[in-house]
């Protein structure tokens, strides 16, 4: 072992839940070990923390890296940490059964990356490996060489475009608040990600939180703000702990406080925690949150850039669209510019989840299709089953059916078939899936997460969860898809704030894409992909049946009889269609149809 050797462990949420801090501790007792017999070992070794790695299903994740070369292990747990250190540290021997196979680099060479760039190289936790990585450089260029307006006109010429949802450009938002005359200005960094199967934004912050700290240095030098806010929820502690760290380190380094870079602009930042509320994601009723009021929308104009917090222009962005900006004022606007489609420039940060086999964090350029995504990065259909659709764009987003499997994914493509890109999130969806069930799923998350100040999502998304119960549970009836219909175009036209607004996209999405299965539930009376258990009849077949009697256990109003050892029964007029039997059973025995 001649020459420097660095471990890296993923220590994002995703690899701590693997078990990352006890491999990061047996690692740490394993070259203790070693360095007592082997003091190379303690000169040459470096074990290193770095943030989430993308790939996280393959988690823990473990890069060894000597000289030019990279090995990365999967799967990693602590007992496995000796023989790595043994064989491969001291040994220079490679373990091959335990390293990462052609999948994981499909997976990251697929990909652009820029916000997520940094990540899983840099300890997050170190503002001295981000200074390494050219970090505050593009803060530095800011303040001292250009004035607030070229930094606006950078951003214009971009083409960037929030990545929280709206797609609204980033230059021209800031120039509206810089514009208006007030005595205080306020920047707002949205990180309140409340999507189910999102975790875009919580990435950054736990991975490389000194990247969005920078954006919001600059975006306030660009607007003339000397207050920030991080608005993050409480639900993310990893991430707040990281960033308090960030905030510290920046102020000892002069990157925060009076008088940054040696200029006489002034500028700090407070962290707000939030406490979980999915409509705080909406600005304004994000800024009455952070006011100390209940979080609840109001009506626009006027907007925030004119009038926000505290009654003052406010610029609100979220966590994505401020790590793009260093990148942007380094490279010029130009260079992002290039990346991406005509219309939507740069790449997006996407939370890939659900039937998929590589699921985790990736960054593609905009207008990258679908079938890409899912085929290429994503390897495919978990189980080799069929791809049904994708759901994007969060709870209120729409699902994108086979058929629609080279649509490009920018902010054009995705409105121009019923969906959305949102703040990223992307659920892959298997013949296995009810679409109408999934439509249900999403309406009791915005339903239960409306605000309530506006009659329109307060009763409208109420109504409409009422009916797709009803027609999920065999009480279907003629007019119902109609009925849907009618009522989800009312609540998106006259809600007051954007989750109302969007709240009956999987609803209409979902009809216009899939409306045979919504007839087959309420026409037929059956789920056609045999998830709506109260539409379902249980069997068990006698010749698989090895009489273990887990069925009839899992049973709760005792519908299952049976011998032991010989085939079970079930009892339909007392059968109440929970699953538990299906869910029971080792041996395939119990059967729905």
């Amino acid at each position: 072992m001649n020459s420097e050797i660095t471990v890296n462990v993923c220590l994002g949420t995703g690899g701590i839940a693997a078990g990352a801090e006890m491999v990061m501790e047996a690692f740490r007792q394993e070259f203790e070990s070693a360095g007592v017999k082997n003091a190379r070992v303690q000169e040459h070794c470096k074990l290193h923390k770095v943030g989430c790695r993308g790939f996280c299903a393959r988690d823990v994740l473990v890069d060894v890296t000597k000289g030019e070369n990279t090995w990365t292990y999967q799967y990693i747990q602590p007992e496995m940490v000796g023989r790595i250190v043994k064989d491969h540290v001291v040994g220079d021997k490679p373990i091959d059964e335990w390293l990462v196979g052609d999948d994981y680099h499909t997976f990251h060479d697929n990909q652009k990356k820029v916000v997520l760039a940094d990540l899983g190289k840099i300890d997050p936790e170190s503002i001295e490996e981000y200074l390494a990585v050219d970090g505050y450089k593009a803060a530095e260029k800011a303040l001292t060489q250009m004035t607030p307006a070229e930094v606006v006109e950078t951003m214009k010429k971009s083409g960037l475009r929030g990545r929280g949802g709206a797609g609204f450009p980033t230059g021209l938002k800031w120039s509206f608040c810089a514009a208006n005359q007030a005595d205080e200005r306020y920047l707002i960094c949205n990180a309140d990600e409340g999507d189910p199967g999102a975790f875009m934004d919580r990435s950054v912050i736990e991975g490389n939180p000194h990247a969005v700290l920078e954006g919001m240095i600059i975006g306030a030098y660009a607007i003339g703000a000397t207050h920030g806010y991080v608005y993050i929820r409480a639900e993310y502690p990893l991430a707040v702990n990281r960033l308090y760290i960030a905030l510290d380190h920046a102020r000892e380094k002069g990157f925060l406080g009076k008088g940054l870079f040696g200029t006489s602009f002034d500028f700090d930042i407070k962290v707000k925690l939030g406490a979980g509320a999915f409509v705080c994601g909406e600005e304004t009723a994000l800024i009455a949150s952070i006011e100390g009021e209940r979080g609840m929308p109001r009506a626009k104009p006027p907007f925030p850039a004119n009038k926000g917090l505290w009654g003052k222009p406010t610029i609100i962005n979220n966590v994505e669209t401020l790590a793009n900006i260093p990148p942007i004022i380094n490279k010029g606007a130009d260079w992002f510019a290039s990346i991406g489609s005509e219309k939507s420039k740069g790449t997006k940060v996407i939370a890939l989840t659900g039937k998929i086999r590589n699921t985790g964090l990736i960054e593609i350029p905009m207008g990258t299709p679908l079938k890409d995504i899912i085929f290429n990065i994503g390897g495919g259909i978990e189980g080799d089953r069929l791809f049904k659709a994708v759901q994007t764009g969060g709870p209120s987003g729409g699902c994108i059916p086979q058929q629609h499997i080279d649509l490009p994914v920018d902010y054009e493509g995705l409105k121009s078939v019923g969906s959305m890109m949102g703040s990223g999130g992307m659920v892959v969806l298997d013949e296995t899936d009810c679409m109408v069930n999934i439509s249900k799923f999403f309406l009791e998350f915005t339903q239960s997460e409306s605000c309530g100040k506006c009659v329109p999502c307060r009763i409208g998304t109420k109504r409409l969860l009422e009916i797709l119960t009803r027609i999920t549970e065999g009480n279907g009836k003629k007019g119902d898809i109609e009925l849907l219909q009618e009522l989800a175009e009312d609540v998106r036209d006259s809600s007051l704030c954007g989750l109302g607004m969007s709240a009956p996209n999987p609803v209409l999405s979902t009809i216009k894409y899939f409306r045979h299965e919504y007839e087959a539930h309420i026409n037929h009376k059956k789920c056609p992909a045999k998830v709506c258990n109260k539409l379902l009849t249980f069997f068990i077949r006698e010749d698989m049946c090895v009489g273990c009697g887990m069925c009839a256990k899992a049973c709760s109003v005792n519908a299952i009889t049976g011998e032991k050892k010989k085939p079970h029964h079930i009892d339909s007029s007392i059968c109440i269609k929970c699953g538990s039997c299906f869910d029971a059973c080792k041996f395939s025995a119990v059967l729905k149809e």
